[in-house]
């Protein structure tokens, strides 16, 4: 809640960045802009706050939504907020105002998530039981999540414009379809991630660093899909065709840098550049025991495959 203290902590992790990446445009570093200090607060925890749900924070991670959850009877009685009177949010159209003073900027976003992973944070495993047996609690709880979602984006991005921060796109984060599978998806989940995607004329797809393959053909079917992200397990050559205009991610695990050699590694690479480029590789929530080395190599990687698949282009 604090922007002040933010905006110290910036400062603080560009000097560290800086001195042990130095020439790695990480987070953007080197780019002479202000401070976004708009990304990131409240972790995954904006529509759960929306709700008056209370976060839990820790010295490592994330602040982590309350994992209490919602009966029938309170989900029946779930309503879209009044944001207007939301004393979370409203506080955050305050910072917003703050954060102009501080850097002249109103740049950065929130985290919304999306309608899978909403759903499963406010009713735990039991959607997934749900989703089979418990359609009209699903439609209930969907409709309210959608609905919170399109109306918190569109009023954040109507603050922002109040200073010249215009953003037209939004993202559905489903980290969790996986847990699903593709029929599921289809029948219960498909018709809302395309009601928020209607709402915009650009849309992002998340799917953290999983296999995408069960869903490409469904995702297809969302309108104004501009980005999409995948696990290198995935099928890439099919992501690629099926979306040949949105901007591919190809999220690389921590987990991969840590345990797999430098050779692992280039093959890897050089395997996502193949099949397909052009895109980005990801490199989300590395953890700390990840060399700092091996992080470089990794960068150094994009950058010699950018460069040897754009002379191939040519």
């Amino acid at each position: 809640m604090d922007v002040e203290f933010r905006m110290k902590s910036h400062e603080t992790m560009r000097n560290e960045i800086k001195k042990r990446f130095p020439g790695y445009n990480i987070g953007g570093v080197l780019n002479d802009e202000p401070f976004d200090l708009l990304t990131g607060i409240y972790g995954i925890g904006i529509i759960d706050s929306l709700f008056g749900r209370r976060l839990q924070y820790y010295n490592d991670k994330w602040p982590v939504p309350d994992n209490t959850i919602l009966t029938d009877e309170e989900i029946i009685d779930l309503k879209v907020p009044d944001f207007t009177r939301n004393k979370f949010f409203m506080n955050i159209i305050d910072q917003i105002d703050r954060i102009y003073q501080l850097t002249g900027s109103a740049r950065g976003f929130l985290n919304w998530q999306g309608n899978l992973n909403t759903a499963f944070r406010l009713r735990g495993e039991s959607i997934f039981l749900d989703l089979m047996d418990n359609s009209d609690i699903v439609n209930i709880l969907l409709t309210v999540i959608s609905d919170t979602y399109l109306q918190g984006v569109k009023l954040l991005y109507s603050k922002q414009k109040e200073y010249d921060t215009i953003y037209n796109f939004a993202t559905i984060a489903n980290c969790t379809v996986n847990m699903i599978g593709p029929e599921l998806y289809e029948t219960h989940l498909l018709p809302y991630d395309a009601k928020i995607a209607k709402e915009f004329p650009v849309i992002g797809i998340h799917n953290c660093a999983w296999t995408v393959t069960p869903y490409i053909d469904l995702y297809s079917r969302i309108p104004n899909v501009a980005y999409i992200d995948m696990g290198i397990e995935s099928d890439l050559k099919k992501a690629k065709e099926v979306f040949p205009n949105a901007r591919r991610n190809c999220l690389y695990k921590s987990v991969d840098l840590k345990n797999k050699t430098k050779e692992e590694i280039r093959n890897d690479f050089e395997y996502i550049a193949e099949n397909l480029a052009p895109c980005d590789v990801g490199l989300p929530d590395i953890e700390y025991d990840v060399p700092d080395k091996i992080i470089m190599f990794a960068m150094d990687l994009c950058k010699e495959f950018s460069d040897k698949y754009s002379e191939k282009d040519k």
